[in-house]
């Protein structure tokens, strides 16, 4: 099985696999002011400012709302 990789920094590379976690509606675990969350990916989008991810809480279905620049790391999971 191979390792899961943690993004630390936003490359390319970084990114797209936030896209693909989008379109595959994927389980994507990240870390914000030092609180890990995983959240199910349910859209990538361009704010006023920023670029945010919003994913859906699989226990309560809540949407939330992550600017990217915010996370200090996150990973894509199987």
């Amino acid at each position: 099985m191979a390792a899961i990789e943690e993004f630390r920094t936003l490359t390319p590379e970084a990114l797209d696999a936030l896209e693909r976690a989008v379109r595959e509606r994927r389980r994507v675990a990240l870390r914000r002011r030092g609180t890990e969350f995983v959240v199910v990916a349910e859209r990538l989008d361009t704010g006023p400012r920023d670029e945010l991810l919003e994913g859906r809480l699989p226990m309560t279905g809540e949407i939330l709302t992550f600017r990217l620049r915010e996370l200090e790391t996150f990973a894509v999971l199987p």
